[in-house]
């Protein structure tokens, strides 16, 4: 058995579900009436009709192998399974119906998916170079039913079998291909590719479409006498191959725990090297990468009968409002977060950490025109008390149009670059400056809130801030001023101001 596979196994299950089923969890819900966010493969021919997914999706990945080098794939996928409550009728046989009550029970017409994982190989890596590749593996998921018939026992007045859950999976067909080649210095480029391969008649239905589609799929490779090289973090004599590799839909990253490399995971989700589970997030809540705490204090929220239908949507769903209800205090209190060093495990093969570097990159923070902030002792580790002292948003400057700008400075908002939704619909409107920010990466960062926000105050009072870029920002002591604001008032409307 494969450690650092078993190991790898708890994040491809989190790639898996994830959005499987969205908060508040109830198939009445608007946000579950379009599912399966990640990974899909769908039939060809669906996503140029406007039902489906496309059918494909690749990865080139690079391998160090041995004399013996062996590779395992694993292909994971969901398969959607319909479920539909089926109420028995005075004939003698069962009608489908949207909702199935028996007693205190209660049961919804939904779709379910069940956990398929094919595994291929091991193939030699010398063969896939030579006359064994490339290879193309066929992949058939047979077509099932199943039939759960609800046991109605003790209930007076009702005939033995009241009803039923009638399980449905359409087959499934697909393809995944291996082929390798010679990538210089010892290194092999491996490309794995999966496909679906499914024949759907013409005009494609999104109902079809997604019936036959490989759901969260993602592939785990594993090696033997081999080491795969990170694409992220590419050694030096890898770097020009690494950059050669190319990805279509997904994203290859070095699997199981830091330091080993015999497993690579290809998600649909981009992950850095190593991702892992934080042991504080005790309960898969699939929602699409939704901070657990929130969601779990959210699910305390629902009502009794929210509670109730979630319960009768899907037994994944149960056992989350389930696992919520039973939290106690101390793993709830778990959740709020947890500070981690960011390097305890960058040097896997040393005994103790290394901090050598300093905390910041101080000529880098520096604008053209020089924050007002001093320079650190140039000996400070990077993560020392005392480094970490001398930076101190609520008193540092950064100087903005020749203008010292810090916290209590008026600023306009005027984003010009990664501008998003939000930061357009704040364009032209003037803030209070909370805090100026210099991060590890040379970059500032300045905290303000909008004073046409009614509740600044209290957002500076929780320390919630938006943050700019000191060029997305123009400061207004450099301009005619716009005087004391009235409670209520915009500034936008106040004379001497200048600029659009």
């Amino acid at each position: 058995m494969n450690m650092s596979l078993s190991l790898a196994r708890a994040v491809a299950d989190a790639v898996l579900y994830e959005g499987y089923l969205l908060y508040p969890y109830r198939a009445s819900s608007q946000k579950n009436q379009s599912r399966w966010q990640f990974g899909i493969l769908g039939p060809p021919g669906a996503a140029l009709a406007g039902a489906g997914e496309e059918p494909d999706m690749f990865a080139d990945c690079l391998l160090s192998p041995g004399p013996h080098a062996e590779l395992e794939v694993h292909l994971r996928f969901l398969q959607l399974q319909t479920r539909t409550a089926e109420k028995a009728d005075d004939g003698g046989g069962f009608s489908p119906v949207d909702e199935l009550t028996i007693g205190a029970k209660r049961w919804l017409s939904w779709d379910e998916a069940i956990e398929q994982e094919v595994t291929l190989g091991p193939f030699s890596v010398a063969g896939l170079i030579g006359e064994d590749g490339p290879l193309a593996l066929p992949i058939e998921i047979a077509a099932g039913i199943d039939v759960e018939d609800l046991d109605a026992s003790g209930l007076d007045g009702v005939v033995p079998l009241p009803g039923r859950l009638v399980r449905r999976r359409r087959a499934l067909q697909g393809e995944v291909r291996l082929e390798a080649s010679d990538a210089g210095r010892g290194l092999v480029r491996l490309r794995v590719a999966a496909s679906n391969t499914a024949a759907l008649p013409e005009p494609i239905g999104k109902q079809d479409a997604i019936a036959v589609s490989f759901i969260g799929t993602h592939l785990l490779l594993s090696a033997h006498d081999a080491d795969f090289v990170s694409l992220l973090e590419p050694p030096e004599g890898a770097l020009q191959a690494a950059q050669s590799c190319a990805q279509h839909r997904c994203w290859p990253v070095l699997a199981g725990p830091e330091g080993q490399r015999d497993v690579l995971l290809v998600s649909p989700i981009i992950l850095y090297d190593h991702p892992a589970v934080a042991p504080e997030s005790s309960v898969a809540l699939y929602d699409s990468t939704e901070i657990d705490e929130i969601l779990t204090l959210r699910v305390l929220t629902l009502t009794e009968e929210e509670k109730a239908e979630a319960r009768a949507t899907d037994p994944r769903a149960a056992a989350i409002i389930d696992r919520c209800e039973a939290m106690s205090p101390e793993e709830l209190q778990q959740l709020h977060g947890i500070l981690r060093n960011p390097h305890s495990l960058a040097e896997p093969s040393l005994a103790e950490p290394s901090f050598d570097e300093p905390l910041f990159d101080w000529p880098a923070v520096q604008t053209p025109e020089g924050a007002l902030t001093p320079d650190p002792a140039e000996d400070l580790p990077w993560w020392e008390p005392e480094a970490e002292a001398r930076v101190q948003p609520e008193a540092d400057a950064v100087v903005i149009n020749g203008v010292p700008v810090a916290r209590g400075s008026r600023v306009r908002v005027t984003p010009r670059r990664r501008a998003d939704a939000q930061d357009l619909f704040f364009a032209g409107q003037t803030g209070r400056v909370t805090s100026v920010h210099f991060d590890v990466d040379g970059s500032t960062h300045v905290g303000l809130v909008l004073e046409q926000d009614p509740a600044a105050d209290l957002h500076e009072g929780y320390g919630r801030s938006f943050y700019y870029a000191p060029d997305e920002l123009e400061p207004l002591e450099a301009l005619e001023p716009l005087g004391p604001l009235p409670p209520g008032g915009d500034p936008e409307t106040q004379e001497g101001k200048e600029g659009p």
